[in-house]
């Protein structure tokens, strides 16, 4: 997630194209309000790969990166074929099961907050373990 976000918001790494030749692509793929949405998904693949990585809002990041797997895996790969498509739905799983599950006991947000910081909404009685 976080080399492709680098590409798409920084135009750096192995698929760098930026926000302009990201927009493009999806001016060609029919996505209304290309740059807004260009932003959006580069920084959901960059913001939230990291966020990922570290254990922080885990269960939103997860919602996030599940829906942009979903948009990327029903747009641009399941029309290709279904061997195309299976990296993203993969992803858009597990982003579903991180959801699910919260973070793990070596993430950031049990580390430094002792448990979930959105757990119950704003309660943090509730981010007990």
């Amino acid at each position: 997630m976080v080399v492709s976000g680098l590409g798409k918001v920084l135009a750096i790494g192995p698929k760098a194209s930026g926000i302009p030749g990201f927009s493009g692509f999806l001016v060609s793929l029919g996505v209304p309000l290309p740059i807004v949405a260009a932003w959006g998904v580069g920084l959901v693949e960059l913001v939230g790969g990291f966020l990922l990585l570290v254990g922080l809002f885990v269960r939103v990041t997860g919602a996030l990166v599940a829906v942009n797997m979903l948009a990327a895996t029903a747009l641009v790969h399941l029309p290709e074929g279904y061997q195309s498509s299976e990296l993203t739905f993969a992803l858009a799983l597990v982003a579903v099961s991180l959801v699910l599950s919260g973070p793990g006991s070596l993430s950031l947000e049990r580390a430094l907050f002792g448990g979930e910081l959105l757990a119950d909404g704003a309660n943090p009685a509730a981010r007990a373990d």
